[in-house]
């Protein structure tokens, strides 16, 4: 009998429980150096106790893939990834001035009410959020290194960790520099690479199978399906950010108009539109308070230029190339199955 993949579901609660064990036991210890620490534990706890979990699952299939048997310990490695991730949206929605996440506050949102007793409570809730995202990618290195691997395993990886930091950044700046720029599609497909599809998909596999001790013809392989469909992954993400429903996504549907992010939607429509569409945008974008008409007139503008279909096809596109990479790979079939629904799982619309 073939072995049957464990669903995302049961492989979402192990990483939950790695996490949880983790989370606790270093706010436990900040606490210990100081109660008045509470809003910061707290603010930590919230930013990783949610989330599809969906780069760790990349790389423990990154593991398996490489002919590998399941294992805690690569478990809590990958836990590692959605530390990452959660360093990288806290602060992300401090650029961004983003108000909710999840349905809930923001970092720097929810610890205003730590300072509201005191002199510039914004100001202070911004710094100490970001000093919550600061501690969020330390720990991400700290539970990696933790994990319990061999230090050989580990060894094998250690240099993808410093290409993962550097790759990041960079696509945040990048996004930052352009804001407010003229549009420009190649641009902003740049960014989504390097701000967000190597980190959730090519990144992590690359790291499950380096320390499973792949070869680089097996992470080549990754990299052809890792980079299209992490793509895909924030191109559905742009789609979702403008069209979206809060009360599904548990985020603002205007937080991209409101910050002009350059992202490849807007610049299709501005590519797209009219002379006086353009303008219309133009006025529309970076202002920080929409009405809902205006909000629905830019939303009109992008299905009209036929940038909202132009983006879906480009993530249908995206996902088919992905998935095609892994055929004749030589991957364990488990593995190939497993990859193959994390491509549409990644890249499905909100239900």
């Amino acid at each position: 009998m073939s072995e049957q993949p464990f669903g995302q579901a049961e492989f979402k609660s192990r990483v939950d429980g790695a996490l949880d064990r983790f989370v606790r036991t270093e706010t436990d210890a900040l606490l210990a150096l100081d109660a008045g620490l509470a809003p910061l534990a707290h603010v930590l706890t919230t930013a990783t106790s949610r989330g599809k979990r969906l780069r760790s699952a990349f790389c423990y299939w990154g593991w398996r893939a490489a002919g590998q048997p399941d294992s805690d310990a690569l478990v809590r490695a990958a836990a590692s990834m959605e530390l990452v991730h959660a360093a990288a949206v806290v602060h992300d929605d401090i650029i961004d001035d983003s108000r909710l996440r999840h349905g809930l506050p923001t970092a720097h949102v929810a610890l205003r009410a730590a300072f509201a007793d005191g002199p510039r409570p914004k100001a202070r809730a911004r710094s100490t959020a970001m000093l919550a995202g600061d501690l969020l990618m330390a720990w991400a290195g700290q539970l990696f290194a933790g994990c319990g691997l061999p230090s050989a395993y580990l060894g094998r990886a250690r240099d993808l960790w410093a290409v993962l930091a550097r790759e990041l950044i960079a696509g945040e700046a990048l996004e930052i520099l352009h804001t407010g720029a003229a549009p420009d599609v190649r641009r902003s497909l740049k960014v989504i690479r390097y701000k967000t599809a190597k980190y959730t998909v090519e990144h992590p596999l690359h790291i499950g199978a380096s320390l499973a001790g792949a070869g680089p013809p097996l992470r080549e392989v990754f990299t052809d399906y890792g980079l299209p469909l992490g793509e895909a992954f924030q191109l559905r993400d742009d789609l979702i950010g403008l069209f979206g429903d809060p009360a599904t996504t548990g985020k603002s549907c205007t937080d991209d108009i409101a910050t002009a992010r350059p992202t490849a939607l807007v610049a299709l429509a501005q590519e797209a539109a009219t002379a006086a569409e353009r303008r219309e945008l133009s006025s529309l974008l970076g202002r920080r308070s929409l009405t809902a008409a205006q909000a629905g007139r830019v939303r009109e503008v992008v299905r009209r230029t036929g940038a909202h279909d132009r983006v879906e096809s480009m993530i249908t596109e995206r996902v088919e190339v992905a998935v095609r990479a892994l055929d004749g790979a030589g991957l364990p079939p488990l593995a190939h199955r497993a990859l193959t629904r994390l491509a549409t799982a990644a890249t499905s619309r909100p239900d």
